[in-house]
């Protein structure tokens, strides 16, 4: 609040946008932190402190391989799909190009995150039993 400018840029997740089969506590913490994030955000209108909430979608980190956690393959499973990660050079542009030198609310990283933006946005039911249907193999059943 003392300098002249400031920005404070938070992670959360395309998880956030949708519930995924397993993953409920996951995606809990991931909209926690979006609603924490526009609620600071809302404190800080009008000072010298930018807030912006960061939503990327698969980023080529290999998490997934680090997790000891197996995913599916949900790219065969719908041909249509979006699939195409985004890389990590790129994805911390798009951070610091939209999120913090732009000032944006939130930046949305990657064609799978944009994608399931803009469902939940427009049929919160349809994008979950989408999740549910190509995510489902998550549960062990």
């Amino acid at each position: 609040m003392t300098r002249p400018q400031a920005c404070v840029v938070n992670v959360s997740s395309m998880g956030a946008f949708a519930p995924v089969p397993g993953q409920a506590v996951y995606g809990a913490s991931k909209a926690a932190v979006m609603l924490l994030t526009e609620g600071l955000w809302a404190e800080q209108r009008g000072t010298s402190v930018a807030v912006t909430c960061v939503f990327p979608g698969g980023v080529a980190t290999d998490i997934s391989g680090h997790s000891g956690v197996p995913m599916p393959d949900v790219a065969s499973a719908d041909e249509d799909a979006p699939t195409s990660m985004t890389s990590p050079v790129e994805a911390a542009r798009r951070i610091i190009v939209g999120g913090v030198e732009e000032g944006r609310f939130r930046v949305v990283i990657g064609r799978d995150a944009r994608t399931l933006d803009r469902l939940t946005r427009l049929a919160p039911r349809r994008a979950t039993e989408l999740v549910a249907r190509r995510m489902a193999s998550l549960l062990d059943r």
